[in-house]
């Protein structure tokens, strides 16, 4: 009885050897089973990947599409939809490392000129002395238009130095907070005064553009260089120095007021281009017009004797106008320029 018992353990075990090697085999075997002359492949929906690891695409036309274009070619209408601008990455660039970086050393640059020029050759006096006579020169309408320019001029350049320079010049001294604070207040002032350059833009041009056309005359003071190394330059109303900063003033103040506009109200431009656009030029154009505001201030105040007096009091005293003005001297008294200049009457000693 034990030996059958033996024996069916035995051939119990050999069945479920048999079981388990037919269960690996089966589905190699499966796999090794030709398929019949007319079956079909059919698509299993599995793409083909790149042909390499790293795609078929560079690095570059991955991101050129992802922005909507090739970033170098800045005139390239933008594509709607599209995450990125093209021009983003520049325009961050000659903010940070140009503008930013170089653009507030031009007026320190020729504040420092015109402090060595002052040194060296000292205020330009009236050579024959105040004569004690004055003629008028400007009417009280154009001096107000003038200072109400001035004044607008110096608070929107001000708070626009601060707002753009503010982190690179207060900061690291005063800290963080007090930029904060310094920078959201010149930006509201800077905001409330913007409009009324553009109305002091549009009162200055009439009140002053007659007489700030070129002519002929403005050659010799362009070859004698205005006159400030010796030697008599003829001149109108204004001579071409005054010319060329009255048409700066002008021209780039319609700049600024523009981009001005753009960036209070970007809604206005749909390619977000022109908005970036419009802070480099009303940067560089503000900067540009602080930087030789300083050159008009010198002149007219301790450069030259007697200029000042012009928009103070309205008149010039008659040498100084035969000296700097012969031309509009003879048009207005109808005398000759050359005459014997007077010498300012001196009182006698008893």
């Amino acid at each position: 009885m034990q030996n059958q018992i033996h024996s069916f353990r035995n051939f119990l075990s050999l069945g479920i050897l048999m079981l388990m090697f037919a269960a690996f085999v089966a589905p190699v075997a499966a796999q090794s089973v030709l398929p019949p002359g007319n079956a079909v492949n059919l698509d299993d929906g599995i793409e083909e990947g790149p042909s390499n690891a790293l795609g078929n695409l560079s690095d570059t036309e991955i991101w050129d599409i992802f922005r909507g274009g090739n970033p170098r070619d800045i005139l390239a209408p933008t594509i709607e939809g599209q995450v990125m601008t093209t021009t983003g990455q520049q325009w961050r660039v000659i903010r940070e490392q140009y503008i930013l970086k170089y653009l507030g050393w031009a007026p320190l640059i020729v504040i420092g000129i015109l402090a060595v020029f002052y040194l060296i050759r000292g205020p330009m006096k009236i050579a024959a002395g105040r004569s004690g006579k004055t003629i008028p020169r400007f009417s009280l309408s154009a001096r107000v238009a003038h200072w109400f320019m001035a004044a607008i001029f110096i608070i929107l350049g001000l708070t626009g130095l601060v707002i753009l320079l503010g982190r690179v010049v207060i900061a690291p001294y005063l800290g963080l907070e007090a930029n904060s604070v310094l920078t959201s207040a010149a930006l509201q002032g800077h905001n409330l005064f913007g409009p009324l350059f553009i109305f002091a833009l549009i009162w200055l041009f009439i009140k002053f553009v007659r007489g700030n056309f070129f002519q002929w005359v403005d050659l010799k003071w362009i070859f004698k260089l205005g006159g400030f190394f010796g030697g008599h330059v003829s001149s109108r109303q204004f001579n071409f120095g005054e010319k060329i900063w009255f048409w700066m003033v002008i021209l780039v103040g319609i700049v600024i007021s523009i981009t001005g506009i753009i960036m209070l109200f970007p809604s206005l431009v749909e390619d977000v281009r022109w908005l970036q656009l419009s802070t480099i030029l009303h940067a560089v154009g503000a900067v540009g017009l602080i930087a030789v505001a300083f050159g008009h201030i010198y002149i007219g105040t301790i450069g030259m004797e007697g200029s000042i007096d012009s928009m103070l009091k309205g008149e010039v005293d008659e040498n100084w106008a035969k000296e700097h003005h012969d031309l509009w001297y003879e048009e207005v008294t109808g005398k000759s320029a050359t005459e014997e200049t007077e010498a300012p009457a001196k009182e006698e000693i008893s």
